[in-house]
């Protein structure tokens, strides 16, 4: 066999060598995740109910309220919504940090529209109640002989009104309405989606509807902000509490 020959051989071997797969990479593509035990699927949802996402556990089944604790926790983190803790899920659970507010150091509500979450907080800015919300799709409805655009708006505003029970609005029923913004409330809806599908209120669950009502008082502060648009309001809360502070005295 001449050199050449040999060559163009040698050639041909090296091309059909570089396109085979090698046994490392055949294995690394597919890695067999075993399933969680209980003790794991327990310090997962002990995790969350640290972190604040309270979740609940029945006969070592995950339950409902373990489910939106988990829809929670991917909202907050941003990933995939499941409601299902697998191997990767815990993995992340295990690794993240607690959520935290936006604006901190005095008692507010926040409504992140990004992430579809409300955060009720306390007097010192830490955060007591996590929510899944639904609010303004930001498409153009006519409905019931009314246009517009189903915009939930961003800024601060105050909890301005509200009412016990249900209230018929001119677009659908209302579950203990906390108006903040021209016509604009927190209320429950039987309809919480993942995604964003109100006319322009922030629905909350109708299970704490009530609860959220009793926490948010006239002239509670409520920030509504996405990635691109936030003002705090840490000077509201402080002209509120140098006004408390001269009717005390």
């Amino acid at each position: 066999m001449s050199t050449a020959t040999n060559f163009t051989f040698s050639a041909f071997l090296l091309v059909i060598l570089l396109f085979l797969p090698t046994t490392s990479s055949a294995n690394t593509r597919k890695v067999k995740q075993h399933p969680l035990t209980r003790a794991e699927l327990k310090q997962a949802e002990s995790r969350l109910a640290e972190m604040g996402y309270r979740p609940g556990r029945v006969d070592g089944v995950i339950d409902d309220d373990t489910h939106k604790a988990v829809v929670l926790f991917q909202k907050w983190e941003r990933r995939k919504l499941t409601g299902q803790i697998t191997r990767k899920e815990f993995d992340a659970i295990m690794m993240a940090d607690a959520p935290e507010p936006r604006d901190a150091g005095y008692r507010h509500v926040e409504v992140d529209l990004d992430r579809q979450v409300l955060l009720l907080t306390d007097d010192n800015g830490a955060i007591t109640k996590m929510l899944p919300v639904s609010t303004g799709s930001n498409k153009q409805y006519n409905e019931k002989g009314l246009r517009g655009l189903a915009y939930t708006p961003t800024g601060r505003f105050r909890i301005y009104a509200k009412i016990a029970g249900w209230r018929k609005s001119p677009l659908g029923l209302l579950y203990y309405p906390n108006y903040f913004s021209d016509g604009l409330a927190i209320h429950g809806n039987p309809s919480v989606p993942q995604s964003p599908e109100s006319h322009g209120c922030v629905r909350i669950p109708m299970s704490s509807a009530i609860e959220m009502s009793k926490a948010l008082p006239v002239g509670t502060i409520l920030l509504i902000y996405d990635g691109q648009s936030f003002v705090s309001a840490k000077d509201w809360a402080e002209a509120d509490r140098q006004k408390n502070e001269a009717v005390v005295r």
